[in-house]
């Protein structure tokens, strides 16, 4: 599986070859712009230097495109907002507007137009850039499920988190539990840490290093392969940063399902990120202003304190439009009863050994699938099990199970991800962890997710075997599982969830992945190129497969990999 060589097996290009552009791209179709209503009934007054008809009536003839473009800079969120949403309201330019608008301008405009007209497109056009730091892998996943979310984080292939701690969940006051757990990490970061020698050392010993390689370059490059493989030890309590850019209405909604949640610590983090957001932002500058501040002050005392003013302000992001985000009452006990619904449907079903890693769903009633997966979210089991309950179960259960996931909804809520449906292909993943966390980062198509568990075992790659502690590796998991077990079974609030944090990037878990056929190509073609990690890499290879087994005249447009063939090590 690690021997050298880049031979790649790429699959046939289509016959129309026409397209000048690759890569994975969203479609846009312009549209006649609309001469916006003027406030009042009133035309603008002109700008300095320019007459009352400029850029009014009938245009002179000219070379030069009479449209005018420029980035904006140095505008807090919600001004920005303000300032693009009176595009739709005010015949202004964008230079006047932002002269033209304070801070208190804003939030009473936006008090009155976002909550209480419902206007909520306009926080979309207010981006906020967010880092959040010592998190757990597990809340990092969950504060990452947001279809229109845009981050990064880091990379258990790049860095080395032998020495990044772990999550603790708050285990009351049972002792014997904490005990547990605290052994337990400790000794998975120790197994990390030692195999990550090992694993090093092992492909180091099996691939030369180049001539024109330099030797620091080299290196680097195998410890990256064998972070690759010793991430399977990691923790779901692993210490992990990540950034995060979006606009004020996610941002909302994204901390509305935090405090929503089953687990404590991902609830904290949601108040957090709201605690961020309305209060004061970090300043990149803050240090050199306030020596420059300084030094106007010691020329002149009155200018300082103007500059001051003007240069220290307290910036805040999104003050107005996140300080409404509170727990979704329609999520919490939505989530409560489908779960019931799930347990009682599915209690006497064990789980079926899977087949494949990835399932091609077959077309089936569209209230088929909505039932199917508002309860897959909320089980282990495979999609075609819980259909399979779900059908036997007959109309009138299906009917029930769909009344459940509105049964609470609110005015301004959004439906639940599970009635997102009606897409031609649909794929039941099973994987690693770590693997899966890779393959979250699609944002064109609809994920759900079942929980973390062990239930379905764990994976390791082969060069753990070749590199001769694949023995000690199998004592790891199973260790750990125990231990999990254990821990789940404490009968104590939040048992289960305080467990889910031991469970290793090893161990499968389930996900729906919903989508158009672009999107199945683009996954397919991105996840199986030679630098990736073998494990999405098979995942992705196997879509392909189900894809072309489904509809074979397709197959010839996917640009794939052959996953089997040998992969350089050194290539990245």
């Amino acid at each position: 599986m690690t021997t050298s060589g880049s031979n790649v097996v790429t699959m046939p290009k289509p016959s129309n070859t026409n397209s000048e552009s690759s890569g994975h791209r969203s479609p846009h179709r312009g549209s006649a712009l609309e001469k916006p209503a003027l406030e009042g009934g009133l035309a603008p007054e002109p700008l300095a230097g320019e007459t009352a008809d400029a850029g009014r009536g009938t245009p002179a003839a000219s070379a030069e495109p009479s449209t005018e473009v420029f980035a904006v800079f140095g505008v807090e969120p919600e001004i920005q907002a303000y300032a693009m949403a009176k595009y739709s309201r005010s015949a202004l330019s964008m230079k006047e507007s932002l002269r033209e608008i304070s801070t208190q301008k804003a939030e009473k405009f936006l008090n009155t137009f976002y909550f209480q007209y419902g206007h909520r497109s306009i926080a979309d056009l207010a981006h906020i850039a967010l880092a959040i730091e010592r998190l757990s892998i597990l809340a990092a996943i969950e504060l990452a499920d947001e279809q229109r979310w845009d981050g990064q984080e880091r990379s258990t292939r790049y860095q080395d988190f032998r020495k990044s701690g772990y999550y603790t969940p708050d285990f009351g006051s049972d002792d014997e539990a904490r005990k547990l757990y605290g052994e337990t990490l400790d000794f998975l970061f120790a197994e990390y840490d030692a195999m990550s020698v090992v694993m090093t050392d092992y492909l180091i010993s099996i691939t030369p290093k180049p001539a024109d390689m330099k030797q620091d370059a080299y290196e680097r490059t195998l410890k990256a392969r064998a972070f690759d493989i010793t991430r399977y030890l990691l923790p779901l309590a692993t210490n992990t940063s990540l950034g995060e850019i979006v606009n004020a209405r996610t941002l909302e909604t994204q901390v509305a399902h935090l405090l929503s949640h089953t687990h404590k610590e991902v609830r904290a983090l949601g108040e957090s990120l709201k605690k961020a957001a309305t209060g004061a932002a970090y300043n990149v500058n803050g240090d050199s202003l306030r020596a420059l501040v300084e030094e106007i002050r010691g020329v002149n005392a009155e200018l300082g304190a103007r500059a001051e003013q003007e240069l220290l302000r307290e910036v805040r992001v999104a003050p107005t439009l996140v300080k409404y985000a509170d727990p979704n009452s329609y999520e919490m006990e939505t989530r409560r009863e489908l779960r019931q619904a799930a347990q009682e449907l599915m209690a006497h079903e064990q789980l079926a050994p899977s087949k494949a890693i990835v399932d091609l769903l077959d077309e089936e009633p569209l209230e088929v699938e909505i039932a199917t997966t508002l309860l897959y979210e909320h089980s282990h089991h495979s999609y075609r099990q819980i259909r399979q309950a779900v059908q036997v179960a007959g109309e009138r259960r299906r009917r029930e199970i769909i009344d459940l996931g509105l049964r609470h909804r609110g005015k301004h809520d959004e439906m639940l991800r599970g009635f997102r449906a009606g897409q031609q292909f649909r794929f039941d993943i099973l994987m690693d962890t770590g693997g899966f966390r890779d393959m979250h980062r699609h944002r064109r198509c609809i994920q759900v997710m079942q929980a973390a568990t062990t239930v379905h075992g764990y994976e390791m790659l082969m060069d753990m075997e070749d590199a001769g502690v694949r023995g000690r590796f199998d004592a790891a998991m199973r260790r750990v599982q125990g231990a999990v077990e254990k821990l789940a079974g404490r009968g104590t609030p939040e048992a289960e969830e305080n467990s889910q944090y031991a469970i290793p990037l090893a161990f499968k878990k389930r996900a729906l992945f919903k989508m158009d056929f672009a999107e199945a190509v683009y996954i397919s073609e991105l996840r199986t190129t030679p630098a990736g990690h073998v494990s999405y890499r098979n995942v992705a290879y196997a879509m392909y497969e189900a894809v072309a087994r489904k509809h074979p005249a397709l197959a010839k447009y996917f640009r794939v990999h052959d996953v089997t063939a040998p992969v350089d090590l050194l290539q990245r």
